[in-house]
């Protein structure tokens, strides 16, 4: 999630709402754009935990601190530039979308809680008896109105991600959670397999 996510900025086409105000808090008070996320993050939790009247699973604990940590990590690298021509920095945005959307797969599969923003979503829809889409989108306006007020980076790209993140998301998650739930599945048996194993070496010797 974070390389896309750094994939995105560097495409230099605009990036995800929450992003264009990760980027604006940046750009007004310092600090980094991984802190930023980082910061955002916890206030969200905390808005969410108040709002659904209880704490927040420990995956979106962890999500928020990893995502935040590497985003800043792949901002360092040297040969991630944007490019020169419109055509490489189109592939570098489509890239980036594509790998935030499956490492947005790959963490929700794994079952331990959504993020921060997902968290908030979640129980505002919970708390209004709104849609999902419909809070995801009211909550997806709001942060892009703070941002671009805040001098955030808002292009054609950040219009685009918002028409395709949810076609490309409901493709990818289906697919990770087959990937996963396929793993732990093979996984369980070898640990039953072994149990068993061990259960008859147990009794050969009694």
């Amino acid at each position: 999630m974070a390389l896309g996510i750094v994939l995105l900025l560097k495409s230099d086409l605009g990036v995800a709402p929450w992003d264009v105000l990760h980027v604006g808090l940046y750009y007004q008070f310092g600090l980094t754009i991984g802190t930023w996320s980082v910061l955002a993050g916890f206030f969200i939790l905390t808005l969410s935990a108040l709002i659904a009247k209880e704490f927040p699973q420990i995956g979106a604990f962890v999500n928020m601190l990893l995502v935040g940590t590497f985003i800043d990590l792949y901002l360092l690298l040297p040969f991630l530039v944007t490019p020169e021509s419109l055509i490489g920095r189109a592939i570098l945005f489509s890239v980036g979308i594509l790998l935030l959307s499956y490492g947005m797969g790959i963490y929700i599969s794994a079952q331990f809680g959504a993020g921060p923003r997902d968290s908030l979503m979640i129980a505002l829809a919970e708390r209004t008896g709104w849609k999902i889409r419909t809070v995801r989108s009211i909550i997806e306006i709001v942060a892009l109105f703070i941002g671009w007020r805040l001098g955030g980076p808002v292009f054609w790209g950040t219009i685009v991600y918002s028409i395709t993140i949810g076609q490309i998301s409901g493709f990818a998650l289906p697919q990770c959670q087959r990937v996963t739930d396929f793993y732990l599945a093979k996984l369980e048996q070898k640990q039953k397999s072994k149990h068993i194993g061990d259960k008859t070496n147990r009794s050969a010797v009694l």
